[in-house]
């Protein structure tokens, strides 16, 4: 089973065991399938969700492998970049036409780099420098005419989000499954694909298209693009959690920062579109 995330999906945590996951360090024991080291089979190579609850095995440290630290620190750089980016872009209020070509730059970076077989560092900060001017340009439009404030209490949300999930990862309350994983991946469909029906409804017919963005039906669908955010925010954690326990290389925690930044940008969006429909009905 792969994660939610493309850039997660097309390598996947899944290596030769050679580092500790969240657990402390502990030396591999009789029957531990890592137990033989790197060139032992791997049995959950093909799917890192296999395990139905709990951390995976832990195994002893090695020298090039991932750790948390890589993580959380690569993770700041990206998201980082794009909080530096989008200040740029609200401060010398960006145009919503160079905004437009900000996102469609950074989409095409990103489909680059979740193609790819290797993480591109300069692709990634790319991708989250261009992100950023597009999030800034679209906050300031927002929060100047449609919703004052809009956009720091999206941020206030989005960070809200991100500290419940974590925790409710690290206290086991949200356990990822194989059922959990087919769920998500389900419903984001679905909403993606409703999502896709009505913005051509929107480009041909005018207006709102299905009205599944404003009114009573945008304000659900909202807070249903929040949550689906928020259960792949619980996937990411898995998934890097696994990559650690696996001994995925350190240049792994580019991906998971990338895709981890494509998650929180995703819940800031579905934020701001919530509150600014919200404002507008008041």
């Amino acid at each position: 089973m792969r994660s939610s995330n493309p850039v997660f999906s097309r390598r996947g945590f899944s290596r030769d065991n050679g580092y500790a996951g969240f657990n402390a360090t502990q030396q591999p024991q009789a029957g531990n399938p890592y137990a033989g080291g790197p060139q032992t089979a791997n049995p959950y190579a093909t799917n890192p969700y296999a395990q139905t609850q709990g951390a995976p095995p832990a195994a002893p440290p090695q020298a090039g492998r991932m750790t948390m630290d890589d993580v959380v620190a690569r993770t700041a750089m990206t998201v980082g970049l794009v909080v530096a980016t989008a200040t740029v872009a609200w401060i010398t209020d960006l145009s919503l036409g160079l905004a437009l070509g900000a996102m469609l730059i950074a989409f095409v970076l990103g489909m680059v780099q979740a193609f790819k077989r290797k993480a591109s560092p300069p692709l990634i900060l790319a991708y989250a420098a261009f992100e950023g001017l597009f999030l800034g340009a679209i906050s300031n439009y927002v929060d100047s005419y449609i919703a004052n404030g809009a956009a720091m209490q999206a941020v206030l949300g989005t960070m809200a989000v991100f500290a419940a999930v974590l925790f409710m990862y690290k206290a086991r309350i949200i356990r990822v499954t194989r059922r959990f994983y087919r769920f998500v991946m389900a419903a984001a469909i679905g909403f993606i694909l409703l999502m896709g029906i009505n913005l051509l409804f929107a480009v041909f017919g005018g207006g709102d298209g299905l009205g599944f963005r404003s009114g009573g039906l945008g304000i659900m669908f909202g807070i249903i693009g929040i949550v689906l955010g928020a259960a792949f925010l619980a996937l990411d954690f898995k998934q890097v959690e696994d990559g650690i326990a696996y001994g995925a290389p350190r240049e792994e925690s580019w991906l998971a920062a990338f895709g981890l930044t494509l998650t929180l940008v995703w819940i800031y969006l579905e934020f701001l579109r919530l509150i600014a429909i919200l404002q507008s009905s008041d």
